[in-house]
């Protein structure tokens, strides 16, 4: 790999979080161009040589007014692939979060797999690397790219968020479904490096058919303790209301939501539910969302920039 400094580049939709890993790396966005034409067509195109260089493109691939998700994908596939025609040496598309993520499975006849077929225009792109924050089923996303994949862990940032929490209360993890046992169970080891003993693991039952969400059991033991409900992505955030109330109703003292993925579409009733003492997220999606006083955003820009550095350099475990 050339051992000279890589280029990054922020496509519009997500300069802002771009320019922010910039700084940490000490380091200006490369210059690019991006044009629209009159029938929603557009083209972008670097404004520096890439030949032979170590090249990165952050974009984060959720819908918001004015750009969807099918539009921001168009725009990241063709950017790679004429950093490809222009002879770099590697590219990397740094997704903070990566969009078709969560149809991973056939649950009905003639479902569609979209992480594999997402993987698939990434790799006809020419894409050598793709680095996402946590993707809703890690195994399916691992099998579904034959090029290179990184998963970057929200799960640090949040437990150092939580720990004074779990050192002054004792606290339960709570998985709102069985899916998420893992990631659950990897916070909770997370966070109990740091207050000092290993926080309970609650699970509950969670059944979705015809687009309805039921099942209320929880197994493990939320009373007299802090419930933290952790999951991968909020979107209208109805599990994680159904979980909340569960817990309180199973006599938690307090519940706090926390999630890596703050989509927050149509999720009014969440961030108006007093249920909840506070509700964590972190960056990666930046959609303008409706504000609520116990929604808390974690800055994850220090996570994707040392990424890259450790890519950069041949070193990421």
């Amino acid at each position: 790999m050339n051992d000279r400094c890589p280029l990054l580049f922020g496509l519009d939709t997500t300069r802002d979080y771009a320019e922010r890993v910039a700084r940490r790396l000490h380091m200006m966005l490369s210059p690019h161009e991006e044009r629209e034409f009159e029938d929603g067509e557009h083209k972008a195109r670097a404004q520096v040589s890439v030949r032979g260089r170590d090249v990165f493109v952050v974009q984060s691939l959720f819908g918001e007014p004015g750009h969807s998700v099918n539009d921001k994908l168009c725009r990241l596939l063709f950017f790679i692939n004429s950093l490809k025609d222009a002879g770099c040496a590697r590219v990397t598309a740094v997704i903070p979060y990566l969009c078709y993520a969560r149809k991973d499975q056939r649950t009905q006849s003639q479902d569609p797999l979209t992480t594999r077929y997402i993987a698939a225009l990434f790799e006809a792109m020419g894409t050598d690397c793709v680095a996402t924050f946590d993707v809703h089923n890690p195994a399916a996303f691992e099998n579904a790219f034959r090029c290179a994949t990184v998963q970057l862990r929200a799960g640090p940032l949040l437990a150092r968020h939580f720990r004074e929490l779990a050192v002054a209360d004792r606290v339960a993890v709570v998985t709102p479904d069985f899916g998420g046992a893992k990631r659950a169970e990897a916070f909770r080891r997370e966070l109990g490096g740091y207050c000092g003993y290993l926080p309970d693991l609650v699970l509950m039952e969670k059944y979705r058919r015809d687009g309805k969400i039921s099942g209320s059991t929880l197994v493990g033991d939320v009373r007299g303790k802090t419930a933290i409900i952790v999951d991968d992505l909020i979107s209208s955030g109805a599990t994680l209301c159904r979980a909340a109330h569960a817990c309180r109703d199973a006599g938690a003292n307090a519940v706090h939501g926390a999630a890596t993925h703050g989509l927050l579409h149509g999720a009014d009733a969440l961030l108006q539910d007093h249920v909840f003492t506070q509700i964590v997220i972190t960056d990666t999606v930046l959609a303008p969302t409706r504000r609520a006083p116990h929604l808390c955003v974690l800055d994850s820009t220090t996570t994707a920039a040392a990424a890259i550095r450790a890519l950069h350099a041949g070193s990421f475990h």
